[in-house]
């Protein structure tokens, strides 16, 4: 039994994702020490990430989501791939805001309304597909609609929920996606319209002990969905030594012989899980060398 579920309409004219996120947002404030509003800010960003990640065809797919509005929280980040599994970043963790007016934590002023979320498809292609819509809300899950309905131009139901205890830790988090395919009648897109209207916000349902199976076959209520599979989707960060050498290489020789003329030691945070990379002065030196290599390669 997995924490995220993917289920089609009777007729295969409706998909609809659902994941039960609790642990998985749990673990991101724990890393990020969020306040109360950019754990939920980052949180709905994290899930809508680790859906839309599922629905990725390949195995090595990956989606990158994006979202800077100006507001202080700064820009967002999460990082997702086709099993769901998902990493994210915020700009600035704490901050502290007063309710907005339904008495809610304020998202839409943690994360700002000027600016643009941005979608990145890698696709194993030789350039990745990016979209650009402009936030219309900055509630997340509004954002994330409109993504669909102007790039993709996929009639979509997002809702995303995270409930912030008052020791900051995660009481309950999760989201669904409800997708239209073109051949979708229009008796399918009445049902799930009056599905929607009298359904309780997707946290409380996941609150009051919903499996990510019955949150599908309450929006889905009189379309019979059927499973087509239901796996664990978790916060996981897939950082390495590795990956962080090729990342200073590209930084360029002169800047990485400066790092190691400054310090005995640098030491590289990953910005996802917050662990760290020693570099020693002459492995420093060493990575300057391989950056010098490609440098003359590419010049060449």
């Amino acid at each position: 039994m997995g924490n995220m579920v993917r289920c089609l309409s009777a007729d295969g004219s409706v998909l609809c994702c659902a994941v039960n996120a609790t642990e998985m947002v749990g673990k991101m404030e724990q890393i990020h020490r969020t306040s109360a509003v950019v754990s939920a800010a980052l949180g709905r960003l994290t899930i809508a990430a680790s859906m839309m990640g599922s629905l990725l065809k390949g195995e090595k797919d990956t989606l990158t989501l994006r979202l800077n509005g100006g507001g202080p929280a700064g820009s967002l980040i999460a990082v997702a791939n086709s099993f769901g599994q998902v990493k994210s970043y915020v700009q600035n963790p704490v901050v502290e805001l007063p309710l907005n007016r339904y008495g809610k934590l304020d998202v839409a002023g943690a994360v700002g309304k000027d600016g643009v979320l941005s979608v990145v498809k890698d696709l194993g292609m030789r350039e990745p597909y990016v979209g650009q819509t402009r936030i219309v809300s900055g509630e997340i899950a509004e954002d994330i609609t409109q993504y669909f309905a102007v790039s993709e131009q996929t009639p979509t139901v997002c809702a995303l929920g995270v409930l912030v205890n008052p020791d900051l830790t995660i009481r309950s988090a999760g989201g669904y996606l409800i997708q239209l395919l073109p051949f979708a009648p229009e008796s399918a897109i009445s049902q799930i319209e009056e599905n929607i209207q009298n359904v309780l916000p997707v946290s409380t349902l996941f609150d009051q002990g919903m499996t990510p199976v019955q949150v599908c076959e309450t929006v889905l209520k009189g379309l019979d969905p059927n499973v087509l599979d239901e796996f664990t989707a978790e916060y996981r960060c897939d950082c390495s030594r590795s990956r962080v050498e090729r990342a200073l290489v590209s930084i360029g020789r002169e800047e990485l012989i400066r790092l190691a003329e400054e310090e005995e030691t640098t030491t590289v945070d990953c910005h996802f899980c917050g662990k760290q990379y020693a570099f020693t002065r002459e492995e420093l030196l060493t990575l300057a060398a391989s950056a010098s290599g490609k440098e003359s390669n590419g010049a060449g």
